[in-house]
């Protein structure tokens, strides 16, 4: 059987592809245009995709950069099982401060589910999107995961439905999931030789049995190709989700790029590797450790003009709501949803998110013009911590940052790479002094933090390690305010008022408390 693929490019060219897929193989996120452009990228706008796919992806904030910082999605915790183990791994841990994949802290029916999302909905208009990312795996629990997905298509029909999975099961179930309207997949694609996926996932479990060693990696990566494919023909949108395992698949994951690149992946998520001992998986407790800020970087940049990537993802928890970044959950709990009066009202949920596409304009207007004003490029580049509490806006205090969105400046441009969580230094009203280390660590490859206040002795701290603390653009748009301040730092180094010295490497703090 021949392999058909299919692309944004081709797209482009037919806009009835999505109805009949070209035969050849194509690549998955061509370059087109003159400015040598990927056409399918997370930063990418209306004019760089037929309509079609930009209605999906406008106000999807896990596949749009733009909209992650104006929409919410929310996910519910009724796939509890899995059908693979992988050694970053360990459902059966809980903290409620903490975000990683497949923590929860309440498994739900599927009527449950319904009723919680409807109920998140009215309380949260700009919620627009819904996904079934475990604790387990959303396909080896089909039944669950399928009557979900079709109440909520009748009861709230605006609503985006996304499911995550490792794949094993992908191929039996794309026809279900095109029935039930789901238009975003995300497939967690660490290897593409068996021999890199054997010292990933210990064990498989498909046809009945248990399959172990260099035949379960060889099971699971066809599967998960053939999979990709399936979904790609029929037109869904596919997001392929990697973890960064160093000395194991960091130089592997340039191949992986590729390939899923080939077969019409709309984007790839390179995340780093989670793992500390605490969280009891087999990487944690043999000592895997995981990459630093810079190694990540580096694997991104070096898959840049492949499949476009995604820098931007918060490793969610399986019942995450709200932005991406923050966690709202504790605030719809089942027996809190019960006191809660359910009014979905649409006409309401599209009035205020047209509000919030206006919003949305505007960042990206005033982006425009400050980059207009930029003053060409001059070679130099930085990275700007930046403390947010949404809405692309410097807009939260230092010691109330949860976490700090990280931006590569130059003269011609501005672009995400990615965030860094710290642990909470205001708790109870007073800075936590001890936190200080830990926080200047985490963005130590910045020259800056951008924030909209901040107190004397963080101020003096950071000083103190070469990251200049910046509250002058406090509820500015992000952008805007980066190129003022870097603009006017470029001036200072001109005028020998200040030397520009290079950064050192920074941590990535997974697992960080992420509330008081």
């Amino acid at each position: 059987m021949q392999s058909a693929y299919i692309s944004l490019g081709d797209l482009k060219a037919n806009r009835n592809a999505l109805a009949a897929p070209a035969a050849s193989a194509a690549s998955g996120c061509s370059t087109t245009g003159s400015a040598g452009k990927s056409s399918c990228g997370s930063s990418d706008g209306p004019d760089d995709m037929p309509p079609e796919i930009w209605e999906k992806v406008k106000n999807h904030p896990c596949y749009s950069e733009e909209a992650h910082h104006h929409y919410a999605r929310m996910h519910v915790a009724v796939a509890p099982a899995c059908n693979i183990q992988c050694n970053y791994c360990n459902r059966k841990y809980d903290c409620s401060n903490e975000s990683r994949p497949g923590v929860v802290s309440q498994k739900l029916t599927p009527d449950q589910a319904v009723k919680k999302v409807l109920t998140v909905a009215s309380e949260i208009p700009q919620m627009t999107v819904l996904g079934i990312a475990g604790p387990g795996d959303a396909l080896a629990n089909p039944k669950k995961t399928f009557e979900t997905f079709r109440q909520l298509q009748e009861k709230a029909p605006d609503i985006k439905l996304c499911l995550s999975t490792n794949g094993l099961a992908l191929p039996d179930y794309v026809d279900e999931i095109c029935r039930y309207n789901i238009d975003h997949v995300t497939i967690t694609i660490n290897m593409v030789d068996p021999a890199v996926g054997e010292k990933i996932y210990p064990w498989i479990y498909w046809d009945h049995r248990r399959i172990t060693g260099y035949e379960a990696a060889k099971i699971l990566h066809e599967r998960q190709m053939l999979g990709l494919e399936m979904l790609t023909a029929r037109g869904v949108l596919t997001k392929i989700n990697s973890v960064l395992i160093p000395g194991i698949n960091d130089q592997h994951l340039m191949e992986v790029n590729r390939e899923v690149k080939k077969r019409g992946a709309f984007l790839h998520n390179i995340m780093p590797l989670i793992s500390e001992a605490e969280h009891g998986t087999h990487f944690g407790l043999t000592g895997q450790r995981g990459p630093s800020a810079q190694e990540l970087k580096e694997v991104q940049d070096a898959c840049a003009g492949g499949a476009n990537l995604m820098r931007h993802c918060r490793q969610c928890r399986a019942d995450a709501v709200g932005l991406l970044g923050e966690d709202r959950s504790d605030e719809f709990t089942l027996d809190k949803i019960e006191e809660m009066e359910i009014v979905y009202d649409l006409d309401k949920r599209r009035e205020y998110q047209e509000k919030v596409e206006s919003e949305r304009q505007a960042q990206h207007a005033a982006k425009e013009e400050a980059l207009a004003e930029a003053g060409g490029d001059d070679g130099m580049k930085v990275l700007v911590a930046v403390a947010t509490t949404g809405g692309g806006k410097v807009n939260e205090h230092f010691g109330h940052a949860t976490e700090f969105q990280i931006y590569e400046l130059t003269g011609a441009s501005t672009a995400f790479i990615g965030h860094r969580r710290v642990d909470l230094y205001c708790q109870g009203g007073y800075g936590e002094d001890e936190q200080l280390p830990s926080i200047v660590n985490a963005i130590n490859d910045c020259h800056a933090v951008l924030v909209a206040k901040i107190g004397a002795c963080p101020r003096d701290e950071l000083k103190a390690a070469g990251i200049e603390p910046v509250e002058e653009y406090a509820h500015e748009f992000i952008e805007k305010a980066a190129l003022a301040w870097f603009a006017g730092y470029r001036k200072r180094v001109a005028a020998g008022e200040i030397e520009h010295v290079e950064r050192g490497d920074a941590s990535i703090r997974q697992g960080a408390v992420m509330a008081a």
